[in-house]
């Protein structure tokens, strides 16, 4: 195993606050407009299954994203994140008020993002990880790339790793087993 993995899987151990962009990320990135001019979105169940065992994990989990939608209100209702923030502009200086409120160290706290507007907040966490189709230069920056495709499964291997790097995973999969 290299030590940038190893790194990975310390950092992510630490994680209380885990934060996600959502085009690109939580979706493949296609953008979809009906004809009266109302965005939808495809949002992967895999990946709302992997939310939610991880917020049973005992992380806190964040959207933070640049662009608004109702269908992402209504996601993040659906799964149960309490803290949506959307049209944001700075991401790094939302993550670190939440974290700041919630009481976290930067270093505690995680982002998922994909493109070069999320380098300053990627920089700034604990843990960073992206998926494979990310911009190059992202990818450069941070821990963890996934191998599953961004809408499809990226988000749901990243709680995966988080959880396996706190020691929570097996406990939360055994109920399925049983």
């Amino acid at each position: 195993m290299s030590q940038t993995v190893d790194l990975a899987r310390v950092c992510a151990a630490q994680l209380k606050l885990m934060a996600f962009d959502v085009d690109g990320v939580l979706t493949d990135g296609t953008l979809w407009f009906t004809s009266a001019g109302d965005e939808t979105k495809g949002f992967s169940s895999a990946d709302g299954h992997g939310l939610k065992m991880l917020r049973e994990g005992g992380v806190e989990l964040a959207i933070i994203t640049g662009r608004s939608s109702r269908a992402v209100e209504l996601r993040a209702q659906n799964i149960g994140i309490g803290h949506v923030h959307q049209g944001v502009e700075d991401k790094r200086a939302v993550l670190l008020e939440l974290a700041s409120r919630l009481g976290i160290a930067p270093a505690q706290c995680g982002y998922m993002g994909d493109d070069v507007v999320d380098l300053p907040v990627l920089r700034a966490c604990g843990f960073s990880a992206t998926v494979p189709e990310a911009e190059p230069l992202v990818k450069r920056h941070v821990q963890y790339v996934a191998s599953r495709p961004a809408g499809r499964g990226a988000v749901r291997e990243v709680c995966e790793y988080i959880l396996a790097a706190q020691g929570r995973l097996d406990a939360l999969l055994a109920r399925y087993l049983a």
